[in-house]
């Protein structure tokens, strides 16, 4: 059955101190990767033009009414990164006023364990005390903190759940699957290109990777069929273990990834075909991603000095370059991706994992063109929390009438 997006989300109150200044519009990430000479680039990307980030429209005439300095949160708890966004709302958009983003590799050893270690926790927690003295500097009325993959399977992901709360007052919701790639379909689907027929939108997680196909032509997309798989860039570097010295032993290691991971996608694989078949003459296919793994990609693609979010976000990227930056990626060793800009140490070990399952995807739905989004779940929620924030202060509008004016 298809979804409709977005319904109201569920929503966690925080109390908050008096708002200060605006802040930041991009992540904090504790310092910048060195920038030593990139790959070569191959191809032009081009740019979407969608840059505002964003409330979908609700169907009613009137705007809400919302608070002018009330502002929302977002976390996101994943497998491999922890991340804040905190906004303000504007007419139909929202403001960044706040960033945060940090990895902690919550994940760390889990496909081989069953268990968050305790050095991996206390990494995530570390992160998560500055999410939440953010949110008491900033006037934060509403917010959501989610937790995806690592905690949904974890042994002790409830205990560390409850760990979180006692010692950082963050109430994180393990939220299933279906919804994580409920939200990061909210989250981005204005980057999507125009066009008919079904779209494809993925998410390339730590812990898991989503698929998501989409029915686009309502300015409110439906869900027409997902897929989540145990294979993000955590999960699948650990099961694959270590890449080995020569370049035969890595590239075999690659194709060893891209198998599991087809194998993985394979039942989704068929009722796409189906779905192309069906809207065949509907004209090219559409692909859109949200990932650490394309943002990286991309900006490999652009021979960026260093990471840009204006120049990646919303870029359009022929996927035949996607590839080729791949296989390269694949055959390098870690030393050698370490020198790479917008890679560096923390994703030297895991990009590669991100290039196998971004082949199998292209498999799955072998799009000429790949949308890139540096966005996702966290603006899914605020999307959602300033919706389901502005239909309730519509509901209390019209109570206060009714009991100034009764029938």
């Amino acid at each position: 059955m298809a979804d409709q997006l977005p319904p109201a989300a569920c929503a966690a109150m925080t109390g908050g101190s008096d708002a200060s200044p605006a802040g930041c519009n991009a992540d904090d990430t504790d310092g910048a990767p060195p920038a030593p000479p990139p790959l070569p680039q191959s191809g032009v990307g081009t740019r979407n033009g969608a840059e505002p980030i964003a409330v979908p429209a609700q169907g009613q005439a009137s705007r809400p009414a919302y608070h002018p300095r009330q502002s929302y949160a977002a976390i996101d708890l994943g497998t491999n990164n922890c991340r804040l966004l905190i906004a303000r709302p504007s007419a139909e958009h929202f403001i960044v006023i706040d960033a945060f983003s940090r990895v902690v590799r919550l994940g760390e050893g889990l496909a081989q364990n069953g268990q968050l270690s305790q050095s991996a926790m206390d990494r995530a927690l570390s992160a998560l005390h500055v999410c939440a003295d953010k949110l008491r500097r900033r006037n934060v009325q509403l917010a959501r903190s989610v937790a995806t993959e690592a905690c949904r399977r974890a042994g002790n992901g409830a205990e560390f759940i409850e760990r979180v709360r006692s010692e950082t007052g963050i109430a994180l919701d393990i939220i299933s699957a279906r919804e994580e790639a409920r939200l990061a379909v909210l989250g981005c689907h204005i980057l999507l290109e125009p066009g008919q027929g079904p779209a494809m939108i993925f998410d390339i997680g730590g812990g898991s990777t989503e698929l998501v196909l989409i029915d686009s032509t309502a300015p409110v997309p439906r869900i027409l069929d997902w897929q989540s798989v145990p294979w993000g860039v955590v999960s699948l570097s650990e099961t694959c273990g270590p890449e080995g010295d020569s370049q035969a032993e890595r590239i075999a290691r690659y194709l060893r990834m891209r198998e599991l991971v087809g194998d993985s996608f394979a039942p989704f694989a068929d009722r796409a075909a189906r779905a192309r078949m069906q809207e065949g003459r509907a004209g090219p296919l559409r692909l859109l991603g949200t990932s650490g793994t394309v943002t990286t990609l991309a900006s490999l693609h652009l021979a960026l000095p260093q990471y840009d979010r204006r120049a990646v976000d919303g870029l359009i990227v022929p996927a035949d370059s996607m590839r080729e930056i791949s296989a390269r990626l694949s055959a390098m060793s870690i030393a050698e991706r370490r020198e790479l800009p917008c890679i560096g140490r923390e994703r030297a070990d895991l990009v590669v994992a991100g290039c196998a399952i971004l082949d199998a995807i292209l498999d799955v739905w072998p799009a000429d063109r790949l949308g890139v989004a540096d966005r996702g779940i966290r603006e899914g929620i605020l999307r959602s929390l300033i919706a389901a924030n502005g239909q309730g202060e519509r509901l209390r509008a019209e109570l206060r009438r009714m009991r100034r004016d009764p029938a």
